[in-house]
């Protein structure tokens, strides 16, 4: 089975993920963890994305879209993969769709987890104390979802018009989040 997780930071993408990865055997790839192997194995794609994030900068997406098909060639995302991350705009899509047609693959579905902006906002909060994150000031936390209303968000209707969206409520107990996922993704099977 071959997933996209997608919605908006603090909705519980990482934790469904995970969980989603054990429940079906398939590796949860989040694009923050191939770019921080990358970067600490200074690998040649982290020591070319590391020149972009050492000046402050974003990586582009021709660099990111390298790191993700380097990732989902690895021997254990043959049997599928929950992508966690990617993809973030209309180019990376296309990208995407290119290294499915290119591995012989299709994507199954792409799940996205709702949630209002206020919880979202008292979810990180309640992040950046437990972990003092001090990157989760209520600052850049209301620019990063405002960056996902923009760029990413209106990727769901890409998915939509597929008919690969599941939409799913993220606010509630984890296990009945998941059961929800699970029970829709089979339910397309």
């Amino acid at each position: 089975m071959r997933l996209l997780i997608m919605g908006p930071q603090g909705v519980g993408k990482g934790t469904q993920a995970a969980r989603l990865s054990e429940h079906y055997g398939i590796p949860h790839i989040s694009t923050g963890d191939i770019f921080r192997y990358n970067l600490k194995n200074n690998t040649p794609l982290g020591q070319e994305a590391g020149q972009y994030i050492n000046r402050g900068q974003l990586v582009p997406d021709e660099v990111t879209d390298r790191i993700v098909e380097d990732r989902l060639k690895m021997d254990d995302a043959q049997g599928g993969w929950i992508l966690d991350g990617y993809p973030r705009n209309a180019e990376q899509v296309e990208a995407l769709d290119r290294m499915l047609e290119q591995f012989g693959q299709k994507l199954d579905a792409a799940i996205a987890l709702d949630a209002d902006h206020e919880v979202l906002m008292e979810r990180m909060k309640k992040r950046a104390a437990l972990e003092g994150r001090e990157d989760d000031t209520p600052e850049t936390i209301a620019k990063r979802l405002d960056v996902y209303a923009k760029q990413t968000e209106p990727l769901l209707a890409t998915y939509e018009q597929r008919g690969l969206l599941v939409r799913v409520n993220g606010v509630g107990e984890i296990a009945s989040i998941t059961e929800a996922i699970v029970a829709a993704l089979d339910s397309r099977a």
